[in-house]
């Protein structure tokens, strides 16, 4: 198993917005909405901060029960395997391939789809992996079950998920894939 993780070029890799204040992040995106309007998060909403660090406390929360191991307050995000969709959320798109193997895996969460959809109150529709956060073995088994979303919904049509998230809650080994 690989892990992705998406950026653009022109900022380069694990920029995490949810690494700065909230107000410095909220500037940043605004600066997106001015200077580059047809990129992925130049269409988050007003709130879009909030939710995140609300979803990423609570993911973070659901990970310790499960015996996960934190040494970050928000995680770095990648997904399982490539994600056609996420490649075009950037001008200047690129990706970092990582293998599993390189992670402790004590360090590593997953949802099946986009955290916020799967944690939102606006998404009922009673499917099992919703509101859960799984373990490397945990998700393995729910891939089997279900596939990847971007194998059989990589145009969105069967619902918001369209990848697997993986959050990582630990420094090792992105920081010598950062720039």
């Amino acid at each position: 198993m690989y892990l992705y993780h998406y950026y653009d070029k022109s900022i380069g890799p694990f920029m995490n917005l949810s690494d700065i204040p909230i107000d410095e992040a909220k500037k940043v995106l605004n600066e997106f909405k001015q200077n580059k309007p047809n990129v992925q998060c130049a269409g988050r909403h007003v709130e879009y901060m909030e939710t995140r660090l609300y979803y990423e406390e609570l993911i973070r929360n659901l990970f310790i029960k499960k015996g996960g191991s934190v040494t970050r307050n928000a995680p770095h995000y990648m997904v399982v395997e490539h994600s056609p969709w996420l490649s075009t959320w950037y001008e200047n798109s690129a990706y970092i391939k990582i293998p599993i193997e390189e992670f402790d895996l004590k360090t590593i969460s997953f949802t099946y789809g986009d955290s916020h959809p799967t944690f939102s109150p606006k998404v009922d529709d009673s499917k099992e992996y919703r509101k859960k956060v799984y373990m490397y073995d945990e998700i393995l088994a729910i891939i089997k079950k279900y596939g990847l979303p971007q194998d059989w919904n990589h145009d969105g049509k069967f619902g918001p998920e369209r990848y697997i998230e993986v959050q990582i809650w630990s420094d090792n080994p992105i920081n010598k894939y950062k720039r």
